[in-house]
């Protein structure tokens, strides 16, 4: 006999063990599907709007500001029943996030629904008497990505605190937090540095969703007058959630953030932005992913950086040009970076690491070279000039980091009455360098030396 005649059994056999792999193979689909997310606009819509019933509303929001099901607030306020909504706000780039990083935006009436667009990003960063004159409540739905340097958040204080100048209701409609609600990282605000992208004393990566921000915002009594806040919060969120656990659509908050992983590259490379003759991957198919200049060796920045053994992330050497007349005729070296693991990269010290290797690798032309304007945004970003004038000495980037974590505790601590979403895991390896080394880092050939002239690929 042969096959399964001289094994009865084997064909159960085979097909049980069948059917388990593939109900194995299904599980984290299923896991995903139970972990959807409804957001703020989601319940405020199974509630029937009815916190803004008969109310004139101004909606402040962008591209970015949709429902689980990717149709937009707008839309949604639009055609609610008994909703007025009467005005749109727009943050940086724009209703629609046409405008680049910086570019001004101009107030102008939206052809498509007939209502005025007032830019909260051009002659005025605060919504004015004016603007407030024929509504009764400012809603706010705009995707953040957790980082004190992006400039949602500012726009959220100030319009706060604007709605209570004027006697408005203020509503948050809230949404994840694309890093997380547990990890709380990096530079604490220096008053003197206060800036629209550095304006609450939060850290550089502060663990909170919108509305949790508001909430302490108004509570810490930041705002010259305390608004009439009510936030909407969402159901099936978790702390440890980041982005891909929540099985919503991702919608570009701004041109940059293409994908929800860019608001960890964000973090990682946006400082270097502001440093002459460095590249972050703006203005390449890779915003923020990318490391690079004209003159630095990919092979042997790779190498130290792999040497650095930060978890979670993997530094491949790559060659790169930018878009349009920028890249024309130069060719950057440098490292693309890859998460493995988002959750355990600890990223404001990358981010330092990143700073300090390549200023090294370029022999300390980068911070040397920076001109008036850009120390100046570099240290309104940092919320500080300790970042800077740590580089410049050559001091180690590692005891900066370290000495800013009493702060972060008292920090952690003081949040602990605006969460909306109670803490449950904390996070294994925040901080944590030099636990496992990048595979990566074996493939790497050895090269000429860090900042030795490079040879065209």
């Amino acid at each position: 006999m042969t096959g399964s005649a001289a094994y009865p059994h084997m064909e159960q056999l085979i097909r049980f063990w069948f059917g388990f792999l593939l109900l194995l193979s299904a599980l984290p689909q299923a896991l995903q599907a139970a972990a959807a997310v409804d957001l703020g606009v989601d319940v405020l819509a199974k509630r029937q709007f009815r916190e803004l019933q008969g109310k004139r509303i101004g909606l402040i929001t962008n591209a970015s500001g949709v429902n689980k099901n990717g149709a937009s607030t707008l839309d949604l306020l639009l055609h609610a029943p008994g909703v007025r909504l009467t005005a749109i706000l727009a943050p940086e780039h724009g209703l629609y996030g046409t405008s680049w990083a910086g570019e001004k935006v101009d107030s102008l009436r939206d052809p498509r629904t007939g209502l005025p667009i007032y830019s909260l990003f051009g002659e005025t960063r605060k919504p004015t008497p004016e603007m407030l004159r024929d509504l009764d409540v400012l809603v706010y739905d705009v995707q953040d990505i957790g980082c004190r340097s992006y400039t949602y958040i500012s726009t959220l204080g100030l319009a706060m605190e604007a709605a209570a100048e004027s006697g408005k209701e203020f509503f948050v409609l809230d949404r994840p937090d694309p890093l997380g609600g547990v990890r709380c990282e990096g530079m604490p605000l220096d008053s003197r540095f206060r800036s629209f992208v550095g304006e609450w004393d939060v850290p550089y990566v502060y663990g909170l969703t919108a509305g949790e921000l508001a909430k302490m915002i108004a509570g810490e009594q930041w705002l010259s007058k305390r608004p009439a806040l009510t936030v909407i919060p969402m159901n099936g969120w978790r702390r440890e959630m980041i982005w891909e656990d929540t099985g919503l659509l991702w919608v570009p908050p701004s041109p940059n953030i293409p994908e929800a992983q860019s608001a960890f590259f964000y973090v990682l490379t946006g400082l270097l932005g502001e440093i002459g003759g460095v590249n972050n991957g703006v203005g390449s198919p890779l915003p923020f992913a990318l490391v690079g200049a004209p003159d630095l060796d990919p092979y042997g920045f790779a190498r130290v950086m792999s040497r650095s053994r930060t978890p979670g992330v993997v530094f491949r050497p790559t060659w790169y040009r930018l878009f349009g007349k920028e890249g024309r005729g130069k060719v950057f070296g440098g490292v693309q970076m890859h998460l493995r693991d988002p959750r355990a990269v600890p990223l404001v010290p990358t981010a330092l690491t990143l700073l300090e290797e390549v200023n090294k690798a370029l022999n300390g032309s980068p911070i040397a070279g920076m001109r008036a304007e850009e120390s100046s945004m570099f240290d309104k970003l940092c919320g500080g000039d300790a970042v800077r004038l740590a580089l410049q000495q050559g001091k180690s980037v590692k005891d900066l980091w370290e000495s800013w974590e009493p702060y972060l505790e008292e920090y952690r601590t003081r949040r602990q009455k605006y969460l909306l979403y109670p803490e449950s895991v904390a996070h294994p390896s925040l901080g944590e360098m030099g636990s496992e080394v990048p595979p990566v880092e074996a493939a790497i050939p050895k090269a000429q030396p860090v900042g030795a002239t490079r040879k065209e690929p």
